[in-house]
């Protein structure tokens, strides 16, 4: 099963100083090349301070303005499961995976100043299958509000990547999706192998505003298996069904 790929910043202008090709500055004040390199410096000083002033002023740095995050409603929760809708896998023949030796759904969440995380993971497996039947499906799901950096810039960016990650047995197909956010962009694992329908790969990327939200549709069913794994398409439609209601839920 392939991995899923889960960004730098800027630091202010150096300190101003003595500009390139000025005169070496003497020891002291007295007169001659020492006197007016010393000069020089203090006057390239002068004009680079006077420059990263007027950028400040015309930035709001003086005044502490920071761009505000636009989080479009969204709010963190600690249990992103209890906002993960299931509708649409369990209308589509899927129930969570009852087993005593493990917690299912799972959850986890981590809040910060900068970035609120939120995770949800569901195993489900077909209704009416037998313990003789292997199948691993998983439903994950990820959220994160920025409250420092606006993802918009890199947001497509991040999934185009997976055009590029070809091997002798998967690609990766990437297509924009309407109707989720502000932008959405749907990756499907497309095997380049002609073996009977076994297995589905997709995930579902949806940006709106500074919320970044991503669910994974992962699954395998034995060929011996009774059940047929969903093709990349159902896959789609489910995640796209799902991820409706959940980001409405998020906002409640």
């Amino acid at each position: 099963m392939p991995s899923i790929p889960l960004g730098g910043g800027y630091g202010p202008m150096g300190a101003p100083g003595t500009p390139p090709g000025a005169p070496p500055m003497g020891p002291g004040g007295g007169s001659g090349g020492g006197g007016k390199g010393w000069l020089w410096g203090l006057g390239g000083a002068v004009v680079a301070s006077a420059v990263w002033a007027g950028v400040l002023f015309a930035t709001g740095g003086f005044d502490g303005n920071e761009a505000e995050a636009d989080l479009a409603g969204y709010r963190y929760t600690t249990n992103l499961c209890d906002s993960t809708d299931s509708h649409a896998f369990e209308d589509s023949g899927y129930e969570q995976k009852t087993d005593s030796s493990s917690s299912n759904p799972q959850h986890s969440s981590s809040e910060s100043p900068a970035l609120d995380s939120m995770t949800c993971n569901i195993d489900f497996e077909p209704s009416g299958s037998s313990t003789s039947d292997y199948s691993s499906v998983w439903l994950y799901t990820t959220a994160s509000l920025h409250k420092k950096t606006d993802p918009g810039p890199e947001f497509e960016a991040q999934y185009r990547a997976y055009e590029d990650q070809k091997t002798s047995t998967y690609s990766y197909e990437v297509s924009p999706v309407s109707g989720l956010g502000e932008e959405a962009y749907v990756v499907k694992q497309e095997s380049k192998s002609s073996t009977s329908n076994t297995g589905a790969y997709v995930i579902l990327a949806v940006r709106d505003g500074w919320m970044t939200y991503q669910s994974t549709w992962s699954e395998y069913v034995s060929s011996s298996s009774s059940a047929s794994a969903k093709t990349p398409e159902q896959a789609t439609e489910m995640l796209k069904r799902s991820a409706k209601a959940t980001l409405e839920k998020m906002k409640g």
